[in-house]
């Protein structure tokens, strides 16, 4: 006996039996659709996160392999554009190589040319000095000695006058001084001096009492050495005394003149031995001169040129140091614009070695395929391009 649902069975019933089975198997098949169903419902709510993380990782996987695309893209354009340039440079130095080499040999053929030519130059020259050796060694038997051409009186003054020209000619400028000046007393000067009021106009010159130095350089004994010595002293007195009548002219010339010695023995004689006719020439406002001291007489005289000149043209240095001052100040001014453009221009560089250093990093590490690095490397928000998106 069963008892299912308030009701009692016989086991011994087949049918009953066969019902109750029936019933059981279907309640075991309907529990398991049941857990199944739970089962295909939890299976299918959990597989939607992985289809949607599926189809995010294959669009990742998608875009991966575009960039990858356009990093291989953009690595061939760089080895082109870089193979280029090394052509571009490679021809460069090729055409500079070939210039330099072109001018080198225009250098060497140009020097070879200006070496033949000067050996050629010195040739003839060598030649015209054989020549000119020929004719001193012609004319040595016919030169007469110095002794010889001053013995002469017009010969000898010939000589001071000479000499007396080339030292002015020389120390002044030509313009203010002329040669065997004519004055109003009709007398003429060997060189007449231009100098402004006071002292006016001077006279200088030349005599060379030789023939009274050479009686006194040869003086044997007292007697001859006192007749020497007069005899110098006499014609040493009488150019003091021509000079100081003839070449000082009240209100025409300077109140003194010069009277050149062109010996500085005969000038040192006369200093160290003979003072009184120093004296006698300040005197007679008559300065003797030698051509060293005549020199230094000359230079002092050019700077009363010029100090006369100057005070001539005050008017106009005034004028020309105004017009300096402000060329000078304009000059400041365009150095200090060329100062600020200079320090604009630096700024610039300094910038652009920057930027420069900036891109030579990324191209390597381009080319390295350092993206982890290029992915940490700051960029300034300033430096980043726009990029449009259509």
């Amino acid at each position: 006996m069963i008892t299912l649902n308030g009701q009692t069975y016989d086991l011994n019933d087949s049918v009953v039996l066969a019902t109750l089975a029936g019933a059981a198997v279907v309640l075991l098949i309907l529990f398991m659709l049941v857990v199944t169903m739970r089962a295909a419902g939890r299976s299918a709510q959990m597989a939607q996160p992985l289809e949607m993380q599926l189809s995010q990782l294959g669009g990742r996987v998608q875009a991966l392999g575009d960039g990858q695309e356009r990093l291989a893209g953009g690595l061939h354009h760089v080895s082109e554009a870089q193979a280029t340039q090394q052509t571009k440079m490679l021809q460069l130095m090729e055409q500079r190589l070939a210039d330099v080499q072109e001018r080198m040999n225009e250098n060497l053929h140009g020097s070879a040319r200006r070496t033949a030519q000067s050996l050629g130059d010195l040739q003839q020259r060598l030649t015209a000095i054989d020549k000119a050796q020929d004719n001193i060694t012609k004319l040595s038997g016919d030169v007469l000695s110095l002794q010889d051409i001053l013995s002469n009186k017009q010969t000898r003054g010939a000589f001071g006058e000479i000499q007396l020209n080339d030292i002015v000619s020389k120390a002044l400028p030509s313009d203010s001084y002329s040669l065997q000046s004519t004055l109003s007393n009709g007398r003429r000067v060997d060189c007449l001096i231009h100098l402004p009021n006071p002292p006016g106009p001077i006279c200088v010159d030349s005599k060379f009492p030789l023939e009274s130095y050479e009686a006194l350089r040869r003086a044997d004994t007292k007697e001859q050495l006192a007749r020497a010595a007069q005899s110098l002293r006499l014609s040493v007195r009488k150019h003091i005394r021509d000079i100081s009548e003839r070449y000082i002219i009240e209100g025409e010339t300077a109140d003194g003149a010069l009277m050149f010695l062109p010996s500085e023995a005969v000038y040192a004689e006369l200093h160290a031995n003979f003072p009184e006719l120093v004296r006698a020439g300040f005197d007679a406002r008559v300065w003797i001169v030698s051509p060293t001291t005549c020199m230094a007489t000359l230079n002092t005289m050019r700077a009363i040129l010029k100090d006369a000149r100057m005070r001539e043209q005050a008017g106009a240095i005034r004028k020309e140091l105004g017009l300096l001052f402000a060329d000078v100040e304009r000059l400041g001014t365009r150095v200090e614009n060329l100062d600020r453009h200079f320090s604009q221009a630096s700024k610039d560089v300094s910038e652009i070695k920057i930027s420069a250093d900036k891109a030579s990093r990324r191209a390597r590490r381009l080319d390295n395929f350092d993206f982890e690095e290029l992915a940490g490397d700051p960029v300034e928000p300033s430096k980043i391009a726009p990029v449009s998106v259509e």
